[in-house]
């Protein structure tokens, strides 16, 4: 069975040799080509990054006032009520 081929794109930096060095000399301590290294640790910035992004963050205040909505949620009003039973008959009829 073929595996799938993934799209892929090209990524160029200018960095400093220096910089240069650096990497070269931690992808060769984990055993590992440059551009293997550099992706994965790009990955893994990525990924930490757009997951700090979408935490959200409640001030202790915020957490009290979501945790007592939890606890104590407010009686559905008439719309909601309506809301359910034409959600009920819908999935009575498929």
């Amino acid at each position: 069975m073929p595996t799938p081929r993934v799209s892929t794109a090209r990524l160029e930096a200018r960095i400093s040799t220096d910089l240069h060095a650096m990497l070269k000399r931690a992808a060769e301590l984990q055993g590992r080509t440059m551009t293997d290294f550099v992706v994965s640790v790009v990955q893994e910035a990525a990924q930490r990054t757009i997951e700090q992004a979408e935490v959200v963050r409640l001030s202790l205040a915020d957490q009290e006032c979501f945790a007592q909505a939890m606890l104590s949620p407010a009686k559905p009003n008439a719309a909601l009520e309506r809301a359910f039973v034409r959600r009920n008959q819908l999935l009575r009829n498929t």
